[in-house]
């Protein structure tokens, strides 16, 4: 049992009004009990306000500790190297439901100072993938270049190494003394295309060119790869289809979509399609008009720019583009679930139950528990990327620790990790 205190900041009676309307609307569509609402109205003077605000406090009844499903000795290794994972997520009380968490985020998140040194490698195509490094070179903990620990980093469906949580992710790994890449997804790392071919969440063919060169670079450094939405898919896709030859230490994967059908039918939901799908479906578009030139060679880019939502985005654009015969084929192709039994490296998969992107009924919980190098962590809030604690979320978050913690067990305890997940030494090396 808790109690989340919650403090929102609003200017009128109005909208104190209208704010627990919406409050409560939230707190009924949620079927969360026990709910009591504490309406009593203090005066407090912000510090950036001239005028004198109203806060009120909301108080929830029962929290729940995030669930963990995995093998019992995965189980042992995590809370034993990575405590977070029996922490008791308490979102930010006036942010805890899954849509406002995946939005606020977006709006409050900081970014911290990173200074990539970017490069461009070539692929099979002819075309090019942007790499944003860190080296990180004044590392303590590693200051030998050449067996210094990497983390791959990918982002989401429209994201680059400019994404907060991308920075936030940098942040950790450079602490611990690691290095990063992270690896933008062709057309959104500011690059120009060069051949008329952008990404998918099937086709692994540029990660498997990106781990390839990161190895060859670095042969003698432990390489850890980490995905965040549409990126952990593409990640569990090639961690599938590499098996054993993989060439990572572990994976590590936040708000993934498991089930593509079913993610796109959440976002279709009237409420989801007009806070989400459409905004994601107009990014990606003005990707495509951004390379027209090139893509119309291929694809009715005027076709294309119509779309409105994401599926009817991969079914003018996606499914064309990488030769699928319906957009169906491409969603069975791209979904990471059923293929999990195909791994053979330590993975880690956050998910939060009020997800909007990846609904709870979609979560591979009986797979997690039958697969011993797999553990599923399932918070109850924290939407989409969102993870935001505290009265003022601004830095450091719960997915945030949870990053730095796993990836610093992979590194620092590889021998106890491949014994906990039942990985014969030789696989992974």
């Amino acid at each position: 049992m808790f109690v989340l205190n919650a403090c929102q900041v609003i200017s009128t009676s109005e909208d104190l009004t209208e704010t627990l309307r919406t409050l409560q609307a939230e707190i009924a569509y949620l079927d969360i009990p026990q709910v009591v609402l504490l309406t009593h109205v203090d005066k407090v003077c912000h510090a950036v306000q001239e005028d004198v605000t109203l806060v009120y406090s909301i108080r929830i009844l029962q929290e729940k500790t995030p669930v963990l499903v995995c093998s019992d000795a995965f189980r042992v290794f995590l809370q034993r190297h990575c405590p977070v994972v029996a922490e008791r997520f308490s979102p930010t009380p006036w942010c805890w439901g899954g849509r406002l968490q995946t939005l606020v985020r977006v709006l409050i998140k900081s970014s911290p100072q990173v200074d990539y040194r970017n490069e461009l490698i070539r692929t099979a195509d002819g075309g090019q993938i942007s790499l944003d490094w860190v080296d990180n070179g004044a590392s303590a903990a590693y200051p030998e270049c050449y067996s210094r620990p990497t983390v791959l980093i990918l982002p989401g469906l429209t994201g680059n190494s400019r994404q907060t949580y991308v920075l936030h992710a940098v942040s950790q790994a450079t602490r611990r003394g690691y290095r990063c890449v992270v690896f933008n997804n062709r057309g959104f790392g500011g690059e120009e295309l060069l051949t008329p071919l952008t990404f998918c969440a099937a086709d692994t063919s540029d990660l498997e060119r990106v781990v390839l060169h990161v190895r060859e670079l670095f042969p003698q450094a432990p390489l850890l790869g980490t995905g965040v939405s549409l990126g952990g898919m593409l990640l569990l896709n090639y961690l599938a289809r590499k098996g054993s030859e993989a060439g990572l230490v572990a994976g590590l994967t936040m708000s993934v979509s498991w089930d593509t059908l079913e993610s796109c039918a959440s976002l279709e939901q009237p409420i989801n399609r007009l806070i989400f799908n459409r905004h994601l479906a107009s990014s990606l578009c003005r990707a495509i008009n951004r390379h027209r030139k090139m893509l119309e060679t291929v694809v009715d880019v005027d076709h294309v720019l119509k779309a409105r939502t994401i599926r009817e985005f991969d079914e003018r654009y996606t499914s064309v583009m990488f030769g699928y015969k319906s957009c169906l084929d491409y969603y069975q192709e791209a979904s990471p679930n059923y293929k999990l039994p195909r791994t053979t490296v330590p993975i880690l998969c956050l998910n939060a139950a009020d997800d909007p992107f990846s609904p709870k009924h979609a979560l591979p919980v009986a797979l997690a528990k039958r697969l011993p190098n797999v553990a599923l962590l399932v918070t109850s809030h924290g939407g989409h990327i969102g993870y935001l604690e505290g009265l003022y979320p601004r830095g450091e978050g719960y997915m945030d620790r949870l990053f730095g913690q796993f990836i610093q067990a992979a590194f620092d305890h590889p021998g106890d990790l491949k014994g906990a997940c039942s990985i014969k030494e030789d696989l992974l090396d």
